[in-house]
């Protein structure tokens, strides 16, 4: 079987995705592939709590775990190196969709922005030591105000990540994947995204390669 390709992602490529909400990304790369060997896939929440978040999630989760995918539950971002199964993994692409820190505050409260901020900052320095030389860490998030308050471009830098570039996202171009507030009484809600984009960084000196 050859390789195939969905957007920027090689079925030969290690993948680890991060703050899936009901999985239905990670099921639509595995479906592009025709296997998800290659792919772990992870959430903060426990499989119970995700039954009963999310109508599909157990669904997804299931066809995922036919298709050869490692799932991990109750996966914090900001201690992915402490975690035993991933901390001496290397992946080709780490990728965190619409990262959200919760909904203590309105999104255009400074309070909220810098709870959002930690949260990726948290993840990108995980990240960091856990991404392949000339691998990248993807983060797909809303271009808008206030969400561009979010600085995440910034944030790499103090990481030490190296911005490789930036693509507009478009749903449909992932078939089936359903983005979720993914917290609160509409949690299995989706939500509008507006104009967004993935943004792409790799290790600073892994830039010479």
């Amino acid at each position: 079987m050859g390789e195939k390709r969905i957007t920027h992602y090689l079925s030969s490529h290690y993948i680890l995705l991060v703050g899936e909400g009901d999985f239905s990304f990670s099921l639509c790369l595995a479906r592009a592939f025709g296997t998800a060997k290659n792919m772990v896939a992870t959430s903060l929440d426990s499989r119970a709590s995700l039954r009963k978040k999310y109508g599909s999630a157990l669904r997804n989760l299931t066809e995922l775990e036919g298709l050869g995918c490692v799932i991990l539950y109750k996966v914090d971002v900001h201690k992915m190196l402490e975690h035993p199964f991933l901390q001496h993994r290397h992946f080709d692409r780490i990728i965190f969709n619409f990262p959200h820190a919760g909904f203590t505050y309105s999104e255009s409260d400074d309070c909220q922005i810098q709870l959002h901020k930690r949260l990726v900052s948290g993840f990108l320095y995980n990240a960091k030591f856990m991404v392949n030389k000339g691998g990248e860490i993807h983060i797909t998030h809303k271009t808008t105000h206030p969400f561009s308050k979010w600085n995440i471009k910034g944030l790499a830098k103090r990481k030490s990540l190296w911005f490789v570039g930036e693509e507009e996202f478009y749903r449909d171009h992932y078939p089936g994947y359903t983005n979720k507030r993914g917290d609160g009484r509409n949690c299995d809600q989706t939500f509008p995204i507006g104009k967004c984009s993935t943004v792409m960084f790799m290790r600073y000196f892994d830039r010479f390669l």
